[in-house]
């Protein structure tokens, strides 16, 4: 049973990490956990790896230069059961706000790009990681699986959420609405790397696929995304060239309703600060009578989605309780039980 009723305030972030420092990223996320809270927001979003920043060395130079910067990383990605992580679960809690993440989650000796969402309660309701990591990505992050491509029902509706360019690939965004999602979050890291030479990168292709999200799936959009500023150029950019590459700014922030209308005044890509929208999820009923790719409009006769939400995990245990086997039988004894 899908309830289609029900309003709150939501609070969509675009702001600068501390670069390579979670401790410090932490902080500033905590305190716009307590801002948006003060404003009467029940959910916030925070962009792509925001904790402890998206790694922008992978698209200015070579693999091997990025190791300059791979261990500081590594040690500034967050595991979900360390301190780190509770300071979150704490706000989330002492706030009374519901807090969609964003870090780069370490797992023994692996990154990934890790999303979570943790209730009002300070409990966390699920973590995913990045399906598939985009590019360069894939030379420091490894992959989710289909356990990660899943909607969860909250007091506030129906929320799912995906990162970046995810929101390109058709087949992962109809499964999440397949869930009969209502609230999503897309998080972006910002639009500032290769402006002018590559277009899919910028901020007028990855916007505009927040908002056909919105329209496709009839859904309410979060759209956190972080910026770049003089930190992140002095920290990545040590060259004249690399200063091409990655720009100041990137930041763009938006709300979209379930028509794909904006709902919130966006920031001018350099500023920080927090985007704020009221929900009423009566207006997905609306939206839906039009078009709902997974009811009325659908034609599973035609096509239909296979999804496979099973984890994969690379050890399985298989270990079974050792039977002792029965005492060998003679060819006469054997001969004799079955006559």
């Amino acid at each position: 049973m899908v309830d289609y009723t029900g309003t709150f305030r939501a609070a969509v972030v675009q702001a600068e990490p501390v670069w390579l420092n979670a401790d410090a990223t932490i902080d500033k996320s905590i305190a716009l956990i307590e801002e948006a809270a003060g404003a009467g927001a029940q959910l916030i979003a925070f962009p792509e790896t925001f904790i402890p920043g998206y790694p922008w060395w992978l698209w200015l130079d070579s693999p091997a230069a990025g190791f300059a910067f791979l261990g500081r990383y590594h040690e500034n990605s967050i595991t979900l059961d360390g301190p780190r992580f509770e300071r979150l679960t704490a706000a989330a809690c002492a706030n009374a706000i519901t807090v969609v993440a964003g870090y780069s989650e370490r797992s023994g000796g692996s990154l990934y790009m890790g999303q979570a969402l943790i209730s009002a309660q300070g409990a966390l309701v699920h973590a995913r990681r990045k399906l598939k990591p985009t590019h360069v990505e894939r030379t420091v992050f490894g992959e989710g699986d289909g356990s990660d491509l899943v909607v969860h029902r909250t007091p506030l509706g129906r929320v799912g959420a995906l990162c970046c360019w995810e929101h390109l690939q058709p087949l992962t965004k109809y499964a999440l609405f397949s869930q009969h999602e209502q609230v999503h979050v897309a998080a972006w890291p910002s639009f500032s790397v290769y402006r002018g030479a590559a277009h899919a990168l910028g901020p007028e292709v990855n916007t505009a696929a927040s908002q056909m999200y919105a329209v496709e799936g009839q859904v309410f959009v979060l759209a956190p995304c972080a910026t770049v500023g003089d930190a992140a150029i002095e920290m990545f950019c040590d060259t004249p060239v690399k200063e091409q590459l990655l720009q100041r700014g990137g930041g763009f922030a938006r709300i979209f309703g379930p028509d794909g209308r904006s709902l919130a005044e966006p920031l001018s890509e350099d500023a920080e600060g927090i985007l704020y929208a009221d929900i009423d999820l009566s207006a997905i009923a609306l939206a839906k009578a039009a078009a709902d790719p997974v009811g009325h409009y659908a034609r599973p006769d035609v096509t239909r989605l296979l999804l496979d939400t099973t984890p994969r995990r690379p050890v399985e245990d298989s270990a079974v309780d050792f039977v002792e086997s029965p005492e060998p039988q003679s060819s006469v004894e054997a001969m004799t039980a079955e006559d």
